[in-house]
Parts: structure tokens; sequence; C-alpha cells
């Protein structure tokens, strides 16, 4: 066989690699990827909601000190142990509501934030068995590998 002949053998082979590639490899992969890419966009703007909770509640804190404040202004007719009484009583009072408010919207960030981390976890563990079908051609028994994917998460 002459060495033309065979360049030009390797390069039609080549030439049904890439199609191959770009036909049945391709898209799957470009899918999965910008799938991911959503539930990844999703998690982080449920995020930023649980910022934009936090920042609710850091507004709220000082509204509610601002009307102390104000209420202890209107208390200064009254005698000095009655106002700072009043004063400090209200204090403690938008305190305590300031600290539910911001407590309440850390919760809530930190559900979202563990719930986005679970999805994420899940789909990753999908995708891993996704790929090894295939890379290996055949359908991976997943009640086989239940134990593999549990420790996958975890190390997730």
């Amino acid at each position: 066989m002459s060495l033309n002949a065979t360049l030009f053998g390797m390069a039609v082979w080549f030439i049904l690699l890439i199609w191959f590639a770009y036909a049945k490899i391709w898209p799957p992969l470009v899918g999965a990827i910008d799938e991911r890419r959503k539930k990844i966009a999703e998690g982080l703007a449920e995020a930023e909601k649980g910022k934009a909770a936090l920042a609710d509640g850091e507004k709220q804190k000082s509204l509610i000190l601002k009307e102390a404040r104000d209420q202890a202004g209107e208390f200064k007719a009254l005698n000095e142990k009655q106002a700072q009484s009043l004063i400090d009583e209200a204090k403690a009072q938008a305190k305590v509501e300031a600290d539910r408010i911001i407590a309440a919207a850390h919760a809530s960030a930190a559900t979202e934030l563990q719930k986005a981390r679970e999805q994420l976890r899940d789909q990753v563990a999908v995708l891993a068995v996704a790929g090894a079908e295939k890379i290996l051609k055949r359908e991976v028994d997943a009640k086989a590998h239940a134990d593999m994917l549990n420790q996958l998460k975890a190390q997730l």
C-alpha cells in the first residue's frame, strides 16, 4: 500500500470520526451543560432573593429603631425616670422585632441555599450516571450503584 493511500484512508476515517462525534456525542453534552447552567443560575437567583430579604430586614430594623427614637423624643415631657423606662422598653421591643425579622430572613436564605445545593447534587449524580452510560454504551443499573451515587452526593 502506498503512502498516499494510507494518508487518504486515515483522513477519511478522521473525517468520519469528527462527523460521528459532532452528530451523536456533542448535542447531548451541550444539552446537559445548558441544563446545568440554568439550574446554577436559578440557585444564584434564589440566593440573591435571600440577600434581598436580609437587606429588607435590615431596613425594617432601622425604621423600627428610628420610630423608637422618635417616640423617645415625645416622651421628653415625662419625668426622667418614666421617659427612660419607656425608651428602654421601646428599644427592646424594636430590637426583638428587628432580630426576629433578620432571623426569619437568615432562615429563608439558608433554606433556599440548601434546596439549591440539593438540586445541584442530584443533577450532578444524574449527569454522572448518564455520562457513564454513554461511555460504557450500556445502561448502568441505578439500584446496584445506589451506594456509589450516595457517596458521590456526599462528596459534592
